[in-house]
């Protein structure tokens, strides 16, 4: 969950990264749409657009070529179907690979403590009719019920959330904000009951480094919170949970979280050899203002650059003229790209 205590932008120039000092001038632009492997699209767009109420905005193909660059596929397998839905002002891309030769399942046991872990999480404005929405659609439950943040968690009090799950397996959350707590636009509109996404949260090992390789993307930190207590394993339904939880922001648009176990420990590792094919495969695309620089500091560093070079996007409806895949510090994928 996306917790801000404030909204003061954070001006950093200089990262120590990797045992490499790193100077940039980056600017994160924007945090424009995040972006899930399905199974299958007539499958899962349903229960988005018919249990949830996201509404299709696109529907279109990438090109094998494209889209072999841009993940580093076989050719053959590369051919990518999409659907873009929105909610509120928010946008989120389903897509299918209907040519994959193999594509490997999210684990039956999988928790959110394990690195591969993300999620959007949706805003409500009314957390009791949202769940009941949910619970007559018999949604899959990972938190018991859903839950309120207690008053010893400051940064958090009386924030409401609520995790589950699409038929895919995948983590969603619904999340209520009180007044004073979180994004100022979510006290806006009442007329609705689901609202938009707040932010994308990813599990991570290590706070510090990932603060400085993101915030070498040009992400600005927002707001930190520690959270623990029954409420919170009741809501990951982790036992003995403890977060260290941090939020980020581009200039605009849906904002990256932070999760870190502080306890219980075990959380396993991203897998290796991932690829875009398998279902807990999610990215976030963040509008970068100078690709090329920020690729070639990349390419000096340990970080895993899943495009083989910067992609020709124009033609492709992804909303950017050229892009370059690449992982975070866990596994991660982001899409760079530029207007």
């Amino acid at each position: 969950m996306y917790k801000l205590k404030s909204y003061k932008s954070l001006f950093v120039s200089l990262f120590v990264f990797a045992n490499t000092v790193i100077t940039t001038a980056q600017t994160a632009k924007n945090v424009s749409e995040i972006t899930v492997t399905v199974s299958d699209l007539n499958k899962v767009v349903p229960f988005y657009t018919e249990i949830l109420p996201f509404k299709v905005l696109d529907t279109f193909t990438v090109d094998a070529k494209t889209s072999a660059l841009l993940y580093n596929l076989p050719k053959k397998e590369s051919k990518v179907k999409m659907v873009r839905l929105g909610l509120g002002e928010q946008t989120f891309v389903l897509q299918e690979f209907p040519n994959a030769l193999q594509q490997n399942r999210i684990p039956e046991d999988s928790k959110s403590n394990d690195l591969w872990f993300q999620h959007i999480a949706i805003v409500v404005s009314d957390m009791d009719k949202a769940y009941d929405m949910l619970r007559k659609n018999r949604v899959a439950h990972v938190s018991t019920s859903p839950q309120t943040l207690p008053a010893y968690i400051t940064a958090a009090a009386g924030i409401k959330a609520f995790y589950f799950r699409d038929p895919d397996d995948h983590n969603l959350e619904i999340i209520y904000f009180p007044p004073g707590k979180g994004n100022p636009k979510w006290q806006k509109n009442k007329t609705q009951i689901f609202l938009g996404i707040d932010h994308s949260a990813i599990g991570i090992s290590d706070t510090p480094k990932q603060h400085a390789f993101y915030e070498s993307l040009g992400l600005k930190l927002a707001g930190k919170s520690e959270n623990y207590g029954p409420e919170q394993e009741h809501l990951n339904q982790i036992f003995g949970a403890r977060l260290e939880i941090s939020g980020l922001m581009a200039q605009q648009g849906i904002g990256i979280e932070f999760l870190e176990y502080i306890a219980p420990p075990g959380g396993r590792k991203y897998p290796e050899n991932s690829k875009a094919t398998d279902l807990w495969h999610w990215h976030s695309a963040i509008e970068v203002t100078d690709l090329d620089s920020i690729y070639q500091q990349l390419k000096n560093q340990d970080i895993e650059i899943i495009s083989k070079e910067i992609v020709d996007l124009k033609n492709s409806k992804l909303n950017a003229a050229r892009g370059l895949m690449i992982r975070d510090l866990d596994g991660h994928a982001i899409l760079l790209y530029q207007h």
